[in-house]
């Protein structure tokens, strides 16, 4: 009986479904997390009368056939790109984004990584780094001695220093923008990685052509919105219960069929 196998794949496809939408609620606050959706494809069917073959000799075509379908699939996980909302923190190195764009990051081995979340901090030589000590691009040394750090939405990163009035400019940020945002790959601790599906890098000053601008003493929220994750929970929970009955119920004609004597 095909319909086990059927609401089998149903049930593994709802697994899926659950775990991605717990991802999403377990990164409820984390900065600038982007919520995915699973979605998912129909398999092949099993043609037992074609749609369109004659079924006399005079020619009369069958309208719609017999096709019956053998279950459901995973067609991808995708990332929804909406920009959360922004935090005020008041931190001078927490930054955030508003509009489209990536803060550059190299990671120990030099690969260059791209993340929204600026939850920046300075190193013991002064750079600005992330949270694990990755360097943000293009390199900006803050001084030992600075007083005060200010970063225009244009990037430009400004510090004032003991006993001057007039801050001076040590460096200027800029952001990375993709065809196809969607393709790049997560590797976790709020970092992404370019691949063939995104496209190379677009690197511009904030901005320009469409590139967002920085605000510095924010933070970007979460795009999840906890009610919709609960709302799609109780959804994927109903449908593999439903998918599990099948099973049951087709398991009782099996063992209808093999009790006739």
């Amino acid at each position: 009986m095909k319909a086990l196998n059927t609401a089998a794949t149903g049930m593994l496809a709802q697994q899926l479904n659950v775990e991605v939408i717990s991802n999403n609620i377990a990164n409820l606050n984390t900065t600038a997390f982007k919520r995915r959706r699973a979605e998912f494809q129909d398999l092949l069917y099993q043609n037992i009368e074609r749609v369109g073959a004659n079924s006399t000799a005079q020619g009369n075509v069958v309208p719609s056939g017999i096709q019956v379908g053998v279950g459901v699939r995973a067609a991808g996980v995708y990332r929804i790109a909406t920009q959360g909302s922004l935090e005020l923190t008041d931190n001078p190195l927490d930054l955030a984004i508003n509009g489209r764009g990536f803060f550059r990051v190299q990671s120990p081995d030099g690969e260059e990584l791209y993340t929204r979340a600026g939850s920046f901090q300075r190193d013991q030589d002064g750079r600005i780094v992330t949270p694990e000590g990755f360097e943000i691009l293009p390199g900006i040394n803050i001084p030992e001695e600075a007083i005060d750090v200010s970063i225009n939405q244009e990037g430009e990163v400004q510090v004032t220093l003991q006993g001057q009035v007039n801050p001076q400019i040590v460096g200027q940020l800029d952001l990375a923008t993709f065809t196809n945002e969607a393709g790049l790959e997560a590797i976790g601790s709020n970092l992404l990685r370019e691949s063939q599906a995104s496209g190379p890098a677009t690197v511009a000053t904030p901005g320009t052509n469409g590139f967002g601008l920085i605000e510095q003493g924010f933070l970007e929220k979460s795009n999840v919105d906890p009610v919709q994750e609960i709302t799609n929970l109780i959804t994927a929970q109903r449908a593999y219960e439903l998918n599990s009955r099948v099973i049951t119920t087709s398991d009782e004609m099996l063992n209808a069929v093999n009790s006739l004597r």
